[in-house]
């Protein structure tokens, strides 16, 4: 289906430029869209590149990824130590 669509498109298109009187104005709004559509994605990237925060500096990251994982091994140390507090804790009961 999206072959026949394109390919009647190319007919029409061509059969438009070479064998009408409207040839020139069909030539005008192709080269508009085409501009329109450079330069509508040039000022999207441009919009993007303007709102877009910058990156945090790479000095930072390290400290957050080194505060993460100190964490991360006290919460690994207090589940190593529950069961051993557990154990005396029933010894001492006993």
């Amino acid at each position: 289906m999206i072959l026949i669509v394109c390919v009647l498109g190319i007919i029409i298109y061509g059969w438009l430029v070479f064998f009408t009187d409207w040839s020139l104005l069909v030539l005008q709004l192709t080269g508009f869209i085409a501009i329109l559509a450079i330069l509508g994605i040039g000022a999207w990237i441009g919009w993007t590149m303007a709102t877009t925060p910058p990156p945090k500096p790479i000095e930072e990251l390290e400290a957050e990824i080194e505060a993460e994982t100190s964490e991360e091994k006290e919460v690994e140390e207090k589940a190593e130590e529950t069961p051993e507090e557990e154990t005396e804790a029933e010894e001492k009961a006993q």
